[in-house]
């Protein structure tokens, strides 16, 4: 007999999503064998999880490479509109883009990822494609570790069992005790500053969106060049802009707005 907290547990569903969430803008398409092999299931399950997503509207194939279809995005869609977050961002969003002319982006953590759910463009400054529901890791953005360091202890152990940590540059935080470092330093400081960790020549800022219970539901972050802004001008300019809308994203949502602290 299962345990009982194994007996609501339908295995089936959290391994379709894991074929979903398998596919990204470094796989927009694998062939059965490659599913299988990314999401770590026998061919067999792999090709009845993938006609099962086919059925549904999800998933779609040309008999030999499948890929995701639009309908994946009412997923998220659902997610969004229920935390109402992007709505309650955007115009403050727009007025910092318009007042500093730099991208503005707002995520939330997942699991060990960062997931954009909501974004301010200006211009493309990075190789990586910036959308909604673009997930990055969370150890190597500003967005990341700002949410990172609103974890319990407990909690921010968790994720550093769980994480992989990968060495995205040479400037990328890569063990636990450097990680541990940074997140007490984003916790005094109230915003996070990544110089080139997740990719070389890109820097960013963020800062927490607090909710009405007193945590970090969401964060905002800015990125720049390292060719077109010093980190003095990111620290003594932007972040007081970045700070500031990010409190009043957190006033709108009720939450409780800590002081300003002293960088």
């Amino acid at each position: 007999m299962k345990p009982p907290e194994e007996r609501d547990f339908v295995r089936a569903l959290t391994r379709g999503l894991d074929v979903i969430l398998a596919f990204s803008h470094l796989r927009p398409s694998m062939t059965l064998s490659e599913v299988a092999e990314v999401v770590g299931l026998s061919r067999p399950t792999a090709r009845r999880l993938l006609l099962t997503l086919e059925d549904a509207g999800f998933v779609k194939t040309d008999a030999r490479r499948f890929s995701l279809t639009p309908r994946v995005l009412a997923l998220g869609y659902a997610y969004l509109s229920s935390l109402d977050l992007a709505q309650v961002a955007q115009p403050h969003m727009d007025a910092l883009v318009k007042l500093t002319g730099e991208g503005c982006a707002m995520a939330v953590l997942d699991d060990c990822d960062v997931v954009y759910v909501n974004r301010v463009p200006t211009h493309r400054i990075t190789s990586l494609p910036l959308t909604t529901g673009t997930r990055l890791p969370a150890h190597a953005t500003s967005m990341g570790q700002v949410l990172l360091a609103d974890l319990t202890p407990d909690q921010l152990e968790s994720y550093l069992t769980r994480a992989d940590l990968p060495r995205l540059t040479a400037r990328t935080l890569h063990s636990p005790h450097e990680i541990r470092s940074r997140m007490e330093q984003v916790r005094q400081h109230g915003w996070a500053l990544v110089d080139q960790e997740l990719e070389e020549g890109l820097r960013s800022i963020s800062a927490p969106v607090m909710g009405a219970e007193g945590r970090t539901v969401a964060a905002v972050g800015m990125s720049t060049t390292v060719s077109s802004t010093t980190l003095e001008r990111l620290r003594s300019e932007h972040v007081p802009h970045l700070v500031a809308a990010a409190a009043a994203i957190s006033k709108d949502l009720g939450g409780r707005v800590a002081a300003e602290r002293e960088s």
